[in-house]
């Protein structure tokens, strides 16, 4: 997993509320275990008429947010089904971090597992935030300093300090594992030792 630190890109604004995961990869394109080449088909259902042309209503789909880094997004964005497809595509698609009031539980803790970082501000900042997106101005997230910064102003915002940490360092859980690979090699060096011998803990009487 690539570490997230400090970003500095252009902002799309997505102003619906309950945007749910089959709207940012629809049921279709589970097909696959891999996480790249999904990007394609972020938004299909609005990036795309029926006949398969690019939407040019679409935010995503017009300069300069067709090369937009982070959303900013309505109430509850991730709601829905657990597919962890949801935050592949996003990150596939060049989106590494997405703003909203609220997100949905699942799609929330996918999206740390998978490198994407997914912010909390009050409708107040979203509000500001949201105007800065639609003039297409970059904007800059520091996710050591917890602060979103664009032009003179500069919002903070909340994290979980260990969630903070993996992205910092770019830990998803098999990362997280492997921190604790000394360990693991004592453990492992005292099971092949013959006269360690695992303690029965069925028969031991509290």
């Amino acid at each position: 997993m690539k570490p997230f630190v400090k970003i500095t890109g252009i902002v799309a604004f997505l102003p619906e509320i309950n945007i749910d995961t089959d709207a940012i990869i629809p049921k279709q394109f589970l097909k696959t275990i891999e996480k790249t080449g999904l990007g394609k088909y972020l938004f299909y259902d609005k990036r795309f008429d029926v006949e398969g042309k690019l939407n040019s209503d679409f935010v995503l789909n017009k300069e300069p947010w067709n090369k937009a880094e982070i959303i900013v997004a309505g109430d509850n964005f991730g709601c829905g089904s657990s597919r962890e497809h949801a935050p592949w595509a996003l990150l596939d698609f060049g989106i590494k971090c997405v703003i909203s009031t609220s997100f949905a539980d699942i799609f929330y803790n996918n999206s740390f597992k998978n490198g994407l970082l997914p912010i909390v501000v009050d409708k107040n900042c979203l509000d500001d935030l949201s105007k800065f997106a639609r003039l297409g101005e970059n904007i800059s997230v520091d996710l050591e300093a917890q602060t979103i910064i664009v032009n003179s102003f500069v919002f903070n915002f909340a994290i979980d300090l260990y969630r903070k940490h993996c992205l910092i360092k770019g830990l998803d859980d098999v990362g997280i594992t492997l921190e604790k690979s000394n360990l693991i090699d004592i453990y492992e060096n005292k099971i092949k030792d013959k006269s360690w011998v695992i303690p029965d803990f069925q028969n031991i009487k509290l």
